[in-house]
């Protein structure tokens, strides 16, 4: 790893910084693009960050971005280059998710991406995911391997690895991807980025009313949360259609207020999983040593956790499961998926009815029942993963339960904050002795997000963890 200055093409500036030089004219449109697309091009046959590099179009979007900025028009995002994950429509390119096969083009913008457009971002791309989003190694037939900025063995984590890869290799400031059962959080935490998981409906998925039953949502990935927090209050906001539509808050105002003297839970017991698992001990250090962080920087910090539970583990399956069937249906040719996916849509088939209707009218009584840790403390604070970042090649020629086991010995704190719809941010939390990202979770209730950026904003300030960059290999 290094630290200190990289300068384009080599590097992305931040987002924050970027956006500034645009609006004084220090740099343009199409010259920042035209950066971003030479450093995507001469890392794709490496990292393969991305699905679909979008030279062309996107060059074309930044030179109507150049000639608004000569106009003295000023948006959130004008000409700034930005990447999303290939679940997201954009118009006149397919969305594959990963998936095998010949798939359509769009017609129409998902509500988000055309938030996004709506600020002036150039969309120079759409990034890597495994099938469906399933697992958190970001590989599959249809692309081959995302791999990790700090290790090319190593993945950057999944299923936004590809949006992880691209931001933290410096491809671009900042990018958009999806969290269903830790897809934000865990890359985030596997290649040294802030990724916020927000509250559920704060950014739209439609077309989809909501997307995997209420599981998934989309949020950022960046280097910095002053980044993070403001692509996500530029991709906030609801179609009339959203099913969940919370009310409105600001995050990037956050950034830099202080957060006050905090009560703070240190949870390190794993939610229920059907396998066994274990903290790698420097999970464990890094934790402990943020919460020492926090505890320097005046807040109270406590060993305690969420009363999960035995039966919270029932509640996620019957929406993910069922999820992963109605997304089969729309491919063009379901035969192409993996034999995994095959199965998991099948259960998904079989749980479609009264378990999934009664994990959706459970769902109120477990946020009474977890929330209630709230009335003693303000914020959770738990590991990310349970391990450092695992091989690229961790799930190859497995069968579906030797995979569910990868997936919850190294995965098994982010998705109970999915099935409750609250948000979460991942933060670096330090690294491995090989040199390996760890990340940590800041949890909160509902609708916490500007007190949860401005803990991760103050905690930023300390550890500078922004200057920590991966060397470049690839």
């Amino acid at each position: 790893m290094t630290s200190g200055p990289h300068t384009e093409p080599s590097y992305a500036p931040s987002l924050v910084d970027q956006v500034a030089s645009l609006a004084s004219g220090a740099t343009t449109s199409v010259a920042a693009t035209t950066s971003t697309l030479d450093r995507i091009d001469a890392s794709q046959s490496t990292l393969n960050a991305f699905k679909i590099v979008r030279r062309e179009k996107a060059l074309k979007e930044a030179a109507d971005a150049d000639r608004r900025l000569a106009l003295g028009e000023r948006l959130p995002l004008l000409g700034v280059p930005i990447a999303v994950k290939d679940d997201v429509d954009i118009v006149g390119e397919p969305t594959a998710f990963g998936c095998p096969g010949e798939f359509p083009v769009k017609t129409e913008d998902s509500e988000m991406v055309r938030r996004l457009r709506a600020a002036g971002a150039v969309i120079v791309g759409k990034t890597n995911s495994p099938e469906l989003g399933q697992w958190p190694v970001t590989s599959g037939n249809a692309f081959g391997y995302t791999r990790n900025p700090w290790s090319q063995h190593h993945t950057p984590g999944g299923s936004s690895g590809g949006t992880a890869a691209a931001v933290a290799a410096g491809l671009v400031s900042a990018g958009i991807g999806s969290d269903g059962a830790g897809s934000i959080r865990i890359p985030a935490a596997w290649t040294h980025l802030v990724g916020i998981k927000p509250q559920r409906g704060r950014i739209s998925t439609w077309p989809d009313a909501e997307a995997f039953y209420g599981l998934t949502v989309n949020g950022p990935l960046a280097r910095t949360v002053a980044d993070a927090a403001l692509l996500l209050d530029v991709a906030a906001g609801n179609h009339e259609g959203d099913l969940h539509r919370p009310t409105p808050v600001t995050v990037s105002d956050a950034v830099g207020r202080d957060p006050g003297k905090l009560n703070i839970a240190l949870s390190l017991r794993n939610p229920f999983t059907a396998t066994p698992v274990a903290l790698d001990p420097e999970v464990r250090r890094a934790v402990y040593s943020l919460a020492d962080t926090l505890r320097s920087l005046g807040h109270r910090v406590v060993v305690d956790d969420p009363a999960y539970g035995l039966v919270f583990g029932l509640n996620f399956l019957p929406r993910s499961l069922a999820g992963v069937y109605d997304w089969l249906q729309r491919l063009p040719d379901p035969s192409l998926a993996d034999p995994r996916t095959l199965g998991n849509a099948q259960n998904g088939k079989l749980l479609r009815g009264a378990p999934l209707r009664a994990a959706r009218a459970a769902e109120p009584r477990m946020r009474r029942r977890i929330g209630a840790i709230f009335e003693k403390y303000d914020v959770i604070l738990a590991p990310t993963t349970a391990t450092p970042p695992i091989k690229a090649t961790a799930i190859d020629n497995i069968g579906a339960w030797e995979t569910d086991k990868v997936m919850t010995g190294a995965c098994p704190y982010a998705w109970p904050w999915n099935v409750l719809g609250w948000p979460s941010i991942s933060v670096p939390a330090g690294f491995s002795k090989a040199g390996l990202p760890i990340g940590a979770q800041l949890m909160g209730n509902e609708n916490t997000e500007p007190l949860l950026v401005s803990l991760a904003a103050q905690l930023e300030s300390v550890l500078r963890w922004d200057q920590v960059r991966p060397e470049p290999w690839w």
